[in-house]
């Protein structure tokens, strides 16, 4: 799993382009303001390492969040960070653990359609926490 986590004044997002046809038809445009964005890669190791892997992610995001006081938080999938990748199902059913943990413990959580390409502008705070790469 590979994670860039943004602390962001403002995220917003629209959908470009379905990415995998049989993801159903989405038209889309949200913004949050004070979020943690999470652009997050499976990688097929990740497939044997199941619930590690959602333990980190679940408590990455976190703590991110946690540094800027926010419970808001954004999920991106971003299948650009590795030549690994784990399959979609695998994937979208990781990303809805994370997401029914995130919530289950009072987050907001908004996640941009899985299988598709967006368009997003950020404004991204310029403290150094506010940029964090994580590799698990």
């Amino acid at each position: 799993m590979k994670l860039i986590m943004f602390y962001t004044h403002e995220w917003w997002y629209k959908t470009a382009l379905k990415s995998l046809p049989e993801a159903p038809d989405v038209d889309r445009e949200e913004a949050i303001k004070s979020a943690a964005v999470v652009f997050y890669h499976s990688e097929s190791a990740d497939e044997q390492n199941r619930d590690s892997v959602i333990q980190k992610f679940v408590k990455n995001t976190k703590w991110l969040a946690g540094k800027f006081s926010t419970k808001n938080v954004v999920l991106h999938s971003f299948n650009h960070l590795s030549m690994s990748k784990a399959s979609p199902e695998f994937a979208k059913a990781l990303i809805d653990e994370v997401i029914e943990r995130l919530k289950r413990t009072g987050y907001s959580v908004m996640t941009t359609p899985f299988g598709y390409f967006n368009e997003f502008k950020m404004h991204v705070a310029g403290d150094s926490l506010a940029k964090v790469y994580k590799e698990f």
